[in-house]
């Protein structure tokens, strides 16, 4: 091997040095991003719980319709947790499905009930086989005051996901999503 070809070789690697550099600079900008960041996967936490609670609205409504049988949608505001069921024999039972499990909110995120219907200490959206709903709202707050509703205006319509903003101790629509 000639001397030329030796020296060649080594124009093309990265010296300890300079790969430490490259880490140290990336450190840095992901440091500066890190807070921005977190306030986002917070911000998604709330989207998911209300997607997957307008997505349980949706299955109770046409299941109920389809098989002829009142499907409820409750909740539990003490244990933040909420959870399908549908009347058997004139009683509510859990679903055998995975969307009868008991699905709680994740811990940063606080659920407020209005207009919902409640019978016997229990508190539940119901949803008739004539496709009749209870017109309420289920409103997701996470720890930085954002809010989103998942809500109902009329007893004939579907659920939809509206962001909300809070002003003088009241949430209020901005828009629809």
């Amino acid at each position: 091997m000639n001397a030329g070809a030796t020296q060649h070789d080594r124009d093309h690697g990265f010296t300890l040095l300079e790969l430490i550099l490259v880490m140290v600079i990336l450190s840095t900008v992901l440091a500066m991003a890190g807070p921005s960041l977190r306030g986002f996967f917070a911000s998604r936490k709330t989207h998911d719980t209300a997607a997957q609670i307008l997505a349980l609205t949706q299955f109770a409504r046409s299941q109920a319709i389809s098989e002829g049988i009142v499907y409820r949608l409750n909740f539990d505001t003490r244990e933040n947790a909420y959870w399908l069921t549908a009347q058997q024999a004139g009683l509510f039972e859990k679903l055998e499905t995975d969307f009868g499990r008991i699905f709680t909110l994740p811990k940063d995120i606080v659920m407020e009930l209005e207009e919902v219907d409640s019978e016997d200490g229990e508190t539940f959206l119901k949803f008739t086989p004539q496709g009749t709903v209870t017109a309420g709202t289920v409103r997701l707050i996470d720890r930085a005051g954002r809010a989103l509703e998942v809500t109902c205006p009329t007893v004939t319509e579907s659920f939809s996901i509206v962001e909300s903003r809070q002003s003088n101790g009241y949430y209020t629509a901005k828009h629809n999503r």
